[in-house]
């Protein structure tokens, strides 16, 4: 175990200090060399970077907590808020960027909640399946919501039976993931819309995930139920720009259909002496980088941009199901309706799995390839970057079925990078 640091007696040069943060990435996760399958998303374009570093530097000491002060970043985040409108067919509404989906699903669960409190509901509860992603249970439990869970079906996609017999009158957002994190399918977001519509209750579409590359995948002719604002009784959705956007980080946005929703987001106070103070979203400061960067992102891509990326995740998630599923032994789970997935040990035939999948993910922690360890078995999410590292991911896959030990114990988790040697 490292020393604890004690505060600097006098400073460092700064090439010292490079020095210093190059030798501590040492055993960060290798996302550009395309060995990491969650957390960053690799857009495999230079010139997009290049980019990012120049508007990150220019937007570096700005403050978006006053937009009158800086009045490109409130041009720039209205431009963004209407541009993720337009892609996932809004119209007449409002929303806001946030700092990623977390704060993204923490706006729309605090704006669902004083609706409800409205509506005269004192103790307001938010339905989810239990694929949905656990920032809503954290929004649940740092606002004061019961979270109430139903199991997914046998496809992974939330059941809206289940779903319908848990909405009671307490429930202030029904919720629907496009699609959920653990194995990449979407939730039936019309049958669930529609039944909270009937008991007057608003429904969110968790697309923090795929709300930037579901437009371009349907444009590009892959089928994709419903799930955006076209499905009648969606009320607000999250999508994150720093995902399949190709943004950098952090950047998200939260939509509403009804404007009013979006005025419950803001915190006005204005009993203090140093005058009034207003702000649409959780924090206070907000780094302007990232509003900048989601901004010219969205700009330097455009549709064609985002289409061409699209078609090679398509292609290159395609490589990795069908390689996945040709080795002897593995099976993917759940047919997904994107470009993540699970995938686990096949069964023999009284139901046994044929092989120790968490012994296989150990093979592949010890080559240096970070995959997600779920509940069920391992996960990986596509971006562009992965098309370069398909065939070595494959042999290397297929070498940790055929040679692999009884599994070292290591935990589940979210964002598996392989444990530092």
């Amino acid at each position: 175990m490292a020393e604890p640091a004690s505060f600097p007696a006098r400073g460092q040069p700064t090439e010292e200090l490079l020095e210093a943060i190059r030798e501590l990435r040492a055993d960060d996760a290798d996302w550009r060399g395309g060995r990491a399958f969650s957390l960053v998303y690799n857009a495999d374009d230079a010139e997009l970077e290049t980019l990012h570093d120049a508007v990150g530097s220019m937007f570096l000491a700005e403050n978006a907590l006053n937009p009158f002060a800086f009045p490109s970043l409130r041009r720039m985040e209205a431009e963004v808020v209407a541009m993720a409108s337009a892609l996932v067919h809004l119209e007449g509404g409002d929303g806001s960027m946030s700092s990623g989906g977390t704060e993204s699903i923490f706006l729309a669960v605090h704006t669902a909640r004083e609706a409800a409190r409205a509506r005269g509901v004192e103790n307001p509860s938010v339905l989810t399946a239990a694929t949905a992603h656990p920032a809503f249970a954290k929004a649940c439990h740092y606002l004061g919501l019961d979270h109430l869970r139903t199991p997914h079906g046998p496809d992974g996609r939330a059941d809206p039976a289940a779903m319908i017999d848990a909405l009671d009158e307490r429930c202030a957002l029904v919720v629907a993931s496009a699609p959920c994190y653990p194995f990449g399918v979407i939730d039936p977001v019309a049958d669930l819309a529609a039944a909270a519509a009937d008991r007057g209750v608003p429904c969110h579409v968790d697309a923090c995930l795929g709300g930037w590359l579901l437009p371009f995948w349907e444009e590009i002719g892959e089928r994709v139920p419903p799930w955006d604002f076209r499905v009648p009784g969606v009320t607000s959705l999250s999508a994150d720009i720093h995902k399949y956007g190709y943004a950098f980080k952090g950047a998200s946005v939260v939509l509403y259909r009804d404007p009013a929703m979006m005025r419950r987001q803001w915190f006005l106070y204005d009993d203090w002496p140093g005058g009034l103070y207003g702000s649409p979203t959780a924090a206070g400061t907000r780094p302007a980088a990232p509003i900048a960067g989601a901004w010219a992102t969205i700009r330097h891509l455009g549709r064609t941009g985002y289409q061409a990326k699209a078609r090679v995740v398509r292609d290159t998630t395609l490589r990795f199901r069908n390689g996945i599923g040709a080795i002897d032994g593995l099976e993917v789970r759940h047919r997904p309706d994107l470009s993540l997935f699970e995938f686990g040990a096949a069964a023999d035939g009284d139901g046994r799995p044929v092989l120790d999948i968490a012994g296989v993910a150990d093979v592949m922690d010890d080559r240096g390839w970070g995959l997600d360890r779920q509940e069920g078995g391992l996960h990986l999410m596509v971006s562009p970057y992965h098309a370069h590292v398909v065939d070595r991911f494959l042999a290397d896959l297929a070498d940790a079925v055929a040679h692999h030990d009884a599994s070292r114990g290591r935990a589940s988790t979210y964002g598996g990078a392989p444990p530092a040697p």
